[in-house]
């Protein structure tokens, strides 16, 4: 949020500057901080190994556990999917409003805003009960928010959306993040987060890769005056620049909320915190017999 405001007033050299001293601060604290040693279980004790064997241990932990693999299959689609939003929304701000950069930079501060504001909710409320919800509903909710985005044509319409989007993220992330700390052993959770990451974020760099091009060479096109597609969306998106973007943001919008229902609709999924049980309610007996019991 206060680098889309100083933005405008030191420019990007001197918001990376900022960024540069935020990451040493960081870096700095936790050379301070003391992380302790878990219990081995027997899940780490299968992973050891090689360098390799400990590299792809965590795919193989995932592959072997169709809750968690489902719950990862989601983030991967719904990621593929919302990059495309994010990465247009800047284009297609300045597109709408004549290259207002204030606009956009209020959109971004509003963004950021609700971040935060979701993140302080989400730490004295907790996130609901049941963590599946959190992160299912969540997802259906945030791909209709996002699809809003593209039929705004305001700064205010755009504040607003955007500010209760990123309002929803923490209880999103939070939620996935405390079913996957709750069931898997502290011991593996490095390379089973490690692969779990890789796996739901690799998508976005192709979504980043292709984005710009098809709204340059089809969508753009396609909803000019003259376009082919101007006659079925025009009266929702508008027609001319950036309304080509605008149709993309409600398309992807309109799939991620999808694959948030389809998500919900996979009992494998849907039931994964009672399938898995957490890791600190199991016996040593009952560890070796986890995998097979999920």
């Amino acid at each position: 949020m206060t680098a889309a405001l100083l933005l405008g007033v030191v420019g990007i050299a001197g918001v990376m500057t900022v960024d540069l001293v935020s990451v040493s601060v960081a870096i700095s604290i936790l050379l301070f901080v003391h992380i302790p040693q878990p219990a081995v279980t027997e899940a780490g004790r299968k992973g050891r190994g090689s360098i390799w064997k400990e590299s792809i241990y965590g795919f193989h932990y995932i592959s072997e556990r169709r809750s968690l693999l489902g719950l990862l299959l989601v983030f991967f689609f719904f990621n593929l999917i919302t990059t495309f939003s994010f990465t247009l929304l800047p284009p297609m701000i300045l597109a709408r409003t004549g290259n207002d950069a204030v606009i956009l930079g209020g959109v971004m501060s509003a963004s950021g805003a609700g971040g935060v504001a979701g993140s302080l909710v989400l730490s004295v409320w907790g996130g609901p009960k049941r963590k599946i919800k959190g992160v299912l509903y969540g997802l259906i909710i945030a791909g209709i928010l996002s699809s809003l985005l593209g039929f705004g044509s305001n700064l205010w319409a755009w504040v607003s959306i955007a500010f209760f989007l990123t309002f929803l993220i923490p209880t999103i992330n939070g939620s996935s993040q405390a079913i996957w700390q709750a069931k898997v052993a502290p011991d593996v959770q490095g390379r089973v987060f490690a692969a779990r990451l890789l796996i739901a974020q690799i998508s976005s760099p192709l979504s980043m890769l292709i984005s710009g091009p098809l709204a340059d060479r089809v969508f753009e096109p396609a909803m000019s005056s003259t376009g082919s597609l101007a006659p079925l969306f025009g009266t929702f998106v508008g027609i001319g620049s950036g309304s080509g973007m605008a149709l993309m943001v409600v398309i992807a919008g309109i799939l991620a909320g999808l694959t948030g229902l389809a998500g919900y609709s996979v009992p494998v999924i849907r039931n994964a915190e009672d399938i898995l049980p957490d890791h600190d309610a199991l016996s040593p007996v009952s560890q070796q017999t986890q995998l097979e019991q999920s």
